[in-house]
This record gives C-alpha cells, sequence and structure tokens, in this order.
C-alpha cells in the first residue's frame, strides 16, 4: 500500500510555521506496512486543492490530507470535499453535542454559530470524532483511493491518526510488513564508515536495503525490510545487524532510533550511579540542553556554567586571569582549568568543559576559526583534546557537542572494562 500526505496552509508555504503534521504521519502508516510515497503542501485554494486531489486519484491507496479544517473562512477543506465528492455538508448531531460540551462546558462560553458550523460535515464521509478539538475528520472513498482529512493543530491530528486512522486502515485493509533496524555510529564520518562495511552491504539480501543517514559527529545505518513474511524479515535484519556488529563494533553505540548518544550516556551515568557537570563556552550551554532533553536526567546530571565570556571564566569559573593571559582563552589549559573548577563547583564525578572558536570572527583569542578545545575530568585525571571543526558555525558547535559526549561516553566504557 502506498500513500500520499498533503498538507494545507499558505502559512507553511511561506515558512510561517514547519511542517511537523507530515513526518508523524508518515511514521505512524509505515510501522503498519504503508509506504508514504510523497508530501505535498498546498495553499489554501479551492482549485489546486482540487487539481491535486484528480492528479493523486488512483494512483496511491490514501491521500491523508491536513489542515483547513477550522471554522473560519480561509478554511475551505470541507467544501472542497463536497465539490470533489459531489457531496453537500450536513450537520453530524454527535459532532455538535461534542463542540457544545467543549465550548460551553469546559470554556464557559456561549456557543456562537462558527462553533455549531464546525459539526457541518460532508453526507457520505465516515466521520473520525475528535475528542480533543472541535474539528471531526473526514474518510471518504472514491474509485480506489480513500482521502481522509484531518485537522492541522499537531495535537488533534495525533490523537486522530493514533485512535481512528491507524486502527480503522489496521481493520479494513491487509498489509505487507516493513521493518526497520537503525545502528547509531558515532567518531567516524559516512564514507569512512561506508568503506569499512562495503563488502557486508553487497551481500545484504534483496529484502534488505540499507540507508545512510549522516549527521555532524555521527552516521545512522537503517536497515529496512520489506515483504509478508514477518519471522523472514526479523531473522534477516537480525543475521545481518550481527555480521555488522562484528565490523565496526567500535563505533555502535546503540540500535534504536531513539538510542542516540546522550541516551546512551545517560544510562550508563544511572546505571553506575555518577553525575556530570558542564562548562561551556563556545558551546553555549547545548551540551547540557542535549543531556537534559532525556527524561530523568535529573539523576545524574548536575548542572552547568555558561562561561561564553572570559570575565565569566575568571569570576564565575575561577579561571585565573595569568593563565588566560599565558596561554589564551581558547587552550587546552583554560579548557582543563573550566572542568575541574565546575567538577568542585558542582560536585560531580564529570565535567565536560569546551572553549573555542566557532566563527565567524576570532573573537578575544587569537585561535583559528573552528579550534574547539574539549576537557573531561574525571574522578582521576583531566582529559583533554583539540579539534578543528572547520566552518560553518553551526557545524563547529554541532559538532563539538557530540564530541564532548563521545569522549564522555568512552572515558567512562574504559572504566568499567
Amino acid at each position: 500500500m502506498k500513500a500520499t500526505i498533503i498538507t494545507i496552509g499558505d502559512e507553511i508555504l511561506i515558512g510561517q510555521i514547519v511542517d511537523t503534521n507530515s513526518g508523524y504521519i508518515a511514521k505512524a502508516l509505515d510501522r503498519i506496512g504503508i509506504e508514504t510515497k510523497e508530501m505535498i503542501s498546498i495553499s489554501d485554494n479551492k482549485e489546486h486543492i482540487l487539481d491535486t486531489f484528480v492528479a493523486l486519484q488512483n494512483t496511491v491507496d490514501l491521500v491523508v490530507i491536513t489542515g483547513g479544517l477550522g471554522p473560519t473562512k480561509d478554511d475551505i477543506t470541507k467544501k472542497t470535499f463536497c465539490d470533489y465528492f459531489e457531496d453537500e455538508l450536513v450537520v453530524d448531531k454527535d459532532v455538535l453535542a461534542h463542540v457544545t460540551q467543549l465550548i460551553e462546558g469546559f470554556y464557559k462560553r456561549t456557543i456562537t454559530q462558527i462553533n455549531k458550523d464546525q459539526a457541518l460535515v460532508p453526507s457520505k464521509c465516515t466521520v473520525l470524532h475528535n475528542q480533543v478539538g472541535t474539528a471531526p475528520g473526514m474518510w471518504m472513498k472514491k474509485e480506489n483511493t480513500v482521502f481522509i482529512s484531518l485537522p492541522g493543530v499537531p495535537f488533534e491530528m495525533k490523537y486522530l491518526v493514533d485512535n481512528q486512522i491507524i486502527p480503522k486502515v489496521v481493520q479494513e485493509y491487509k498489509r505487507p510488513y516493513i521493518l526497520h533496524k537503525t545502528i547509531l555510529t558515532y567518531g567516524q564520518g559516512e564514507s569512512m564508515v561506508a568503506e569499512r562495511i562495503e563488502q557486508w552491504e553487497n551481500n545484504l539480501p534483496d529484502f534488505i536495503k540499507l540507508a545512510y543517514l549522516p549527521a555532524p559527529g555521527r552516521v545512522r545505518l537503517r536497515l529496512t525490510a520489506r515483504g509478508v513474511d514477518k519471522e523472514k524479515l526479523e531473522a534477516g535484519i537480525e543475521e545481518n545487524i550481527k555480521s555488522l556488529d562484528a565490523i565496526i563494533h567500535d563505533i555502535i553505540v546503540g540500535f534504536d532510533e531513539d538510542e542516540t548518544l546522550e541516551v546512551v550516556v545517560g544510562r550508563i551515568l544511572k546505571n553506575q550511579n555518577k553525575t556530570i557537570a558542564t562548562a561551556e563556552s563556545c558551546t553555549g550551554g547545548k551540551i547540557a540542553e542535549v543531556i537534559t532533553s532525556v527524561p530523568g536526567a535529573s539523576n545524574y546530571f548536575k548542572g552547568s556554567v555558561v562561561s561564553y565570556a572570559t570575565e565569566v571564566k575568571i569570576n564565575v569559573l575561577g579561571v585565573p586571569e595569568a593563565l588566560i593571559n599565558t596561554h589564551s582563552v581558547v587552550s587546552a589549559a583554560v579548557a582543563s582549568a573550566m572542568a575541574l573548577n565546575v567538577k568542585k563547583m558542582m560536585n560531580s564525578d564529570y565535567a565536560i568543559a569546551t572553549t573555542g572558536n566557532a566563527g565567524p570572527t576570532k573573537g578575544d583569542a587569537n585561535a583559528e576559526v573552528g579550534s574547539v578545545f574539549i576537557a573531561l575530568a574525571t574522578p582521576n585525571e583531566v582529559i583533554v583534546e583539540e579539534f578543528n571543526f572547520g566552518q560553518p558555525r553551526e557545524k563547529v558547535i554541532d559538532r563539538a557537542v557530540i564530541k564532548s559526549l563521545e569522549i564522555l561516553q568512552k572515558e567512562i566504557l574504559k572504566n568499567l572494562s
């Protein structure tokens, strides 16, 4: 089965909001064996919407549309559905009762005619009841294609996808299996990883495909198996992951989409009852942000000092001014002092410190743009490494964050072995 996802709204096309709905819907469909053929964003224009429907008719099994179901005049999806399906709008009593209860019972205000009009739906549609909002979803079939309309508000869309769309599709359609397994690697670039696993990749069975998903400092390898025999797919994925692990075990940190480096590091720290603090200059608090993005980070994260300015390094972190004058603010000596001092200040087992020149200009130091010193204070010593992450600025910061966590993970694992 194949699907196309359409987002409707001028606000998306002009960049006023970012479309997150399509990704959520695609993941949900993928989990039940439906392949998303394409994602399209179109304007709030009746002719444009109708032309898109005509073009997709009978080319995919499902067309999932989000947006244009609000109560104002610029929300035209329901009326356009009526034009396409040669239908008319009627009041759905269950939807009207729900909208009335929500407006008068929950929001404690008098319901208006605009609110009541949310209960208007095409007479031929299957109504998808929206318990968390006022706009119902709509399910309508024409020839070989089902058109599903959902509200654009993300939490309402998610509710309908999870509680209405997916159960209905599973019940009504026989689907193939699509299985994914993601292997997370850190420390080597895409080309180097590809070179190491070339022979393994060439020997993959026909029903398994490999995709490289690179990001600064890391590469995700996604295995996708498609077919009708679930046990065969699962066995094939497992067998090939084992053989892959034997080749690049040194750079693999996890085997799941959500098993990011910060999750892995956090789990190790929690299991070992160890804590971490950070002192950040060029990364501007982003290491702390990444660490604390993991639920339960309070079990092992003590805190952070964002010592962006030189005087903060001196006055808050206690880095000697003479040390900075002698070695420069971007130096191994200063990074080491930052890590040691924040470790003592936060009473943590480990501490990460960064100081560098992310660019585009040199700032307080003479270090080359892209230069970063990363220090890790452990219970026994201080490790300092120097890098040049090039440009642009965003790349320098992102790679410094990833490399800091990578250094921490390797050091912790070394102490455990």
